[in-house]
């Protein structure tokens, strides 16, 4: 079974597993804190992919060559394994769009930032709580590589 490449027009599927499990402690909490707002404000906020194991970031990382042509091309949109924060458990990628919205405009609270302008559903925690989010990098190939936007 190949797994599905993400693209700028969809997110994951959600996981089977506990939505935070695997993640960074400090990324589980802020990601709880915010779900638990969000829901109370009546906005749907899920983890859609968490966590991933090397094996399943190195499938993700051979289909996404696949589809785009090039490991240069692939880098825009999924990292190699060695360089993924998805690996780590420091980034969460959630849905549905308008919850990834609410998020990157009252994530800051918990330290909760979209990172990557081309990925509106990729959040990692980069900032003190309460202090504004650093300005995104254009794709995960730019912060990979440090060349800022």
């Amino acid at each position: 079974m190949t797994a599905a490449v993400v693209t700028p027009f969809s997110a994951p599927k959600a996981q089977a597993a506990p939505a935070t499990s695997g993640l960074d402690p400090v990324l589980a909490t802020a990601y709880r804190q915010a779900a638990a707002t969000a829901h109370a404000q009546g906005v749907a906020l899920d983890i859609t992919s968490g966590r991933r194991s090397v094996a399943e970031q190195r499938r993700l990382w051979r289909s996404a060559i696949a589809t785009y042509g090039s490991p240069q091309a692939a880098r825009r949109w999924v990292l190699p394994p060695e360089q993924s924060t998805h690996v780590t458990g420091h980034a969460v990628d959630v849905g549905p769009r308008a919850g990834a919205r609410w998020l990157q405009t009252h994530g800051y609270r918990w330290g909760l930032c979209r990172t990557f302008v081309n990925e509106w559903w990729h959040f990692e925690v980069v900032t003190i709580r309460g202090l504004p989010c650093p300005p995104m990098w254009p794709d995960a190939a730019a912060r990979a590589d440090r060349r800022p936007a």
